[in-house]
């Protein structure tokens, strides 16, 4: 064993796929790529994550209480990088990278339908937002693409480096 830098452990233990987080606000969408989010309950299913200050989204989600998760395959990892590489304070994400908005739901945030799956969401907690930037939602209704067969998602492992899904394996669970 050898010291690592306290700096580069979030590095091992990243929780999820690299995400995308759509928000609708006074007529403007934006969508903001995110790899800091952890499910802290099923049912409802709760998702905490964390939206800096300094992210175009944050007055949005913070003004609006909505917004939608959207889960990207590994095909979308090009985009989805150059997404989280400018701000939507400059520039329309949706029509520079190509994406389709899909505002079928529940809320004013649009479903991205290049995504695999698609989580509407509400803020239901934000007594951590001004100290860490942590939101907590609530999942109000879930979308998935049938055609979109066995998808791999992206997982973030620091300054450009990504791991893509591997082999699934099934052990017993005693989980109802």
């Amino acid at each position: 064993m050898r010291d690592l830098p306290l700096s580069k452990v979030y590095q091992l233990i990243e929780p999820g796929p690299v995400v995308l987080l759509t928000t609708g606000h006074d007529g403007a969408r934006n969508v903001m790529t995110m790899s800091w989010h952890m499910v802290v309950d099923f049912n409802p299913p709760l998702i905490a994550c964390i939206v800096s200050d300094r992210d175009h989204s944050f007055v949005a989600l913070r003004a609006t209480k909505e917004c939608v998760i959207a889960i990207p395959s590994v095909e979308l990892a090009a985009k989805v990088v150059a997404i989280g590489n400018c701000s939507g304070r400059e520039v329309d994400k949706f029509a520079t990278f190509r994406l389709t908005p899909k505002t079928d739901g529940r809320v004013s945030a649009p479903l991205i339908a290049e995504c695999f799956a698609n989580i509407e969401c509400r803020v239901v907690d934000t007594r951590l937002v001004n100290k860490f930037g942590l939101f907590v939602l609530e999942g109000l209704k879930a979308w998935v693409d049938p055609l979109k067969k066995n998808p791999k998602t992206i997982h973030h492992q620091g300054f450009g480096r990504f791991v893509v899904d591997g082999d699934t394996i099934e052990l017993a669970s005693r989980m109802p």
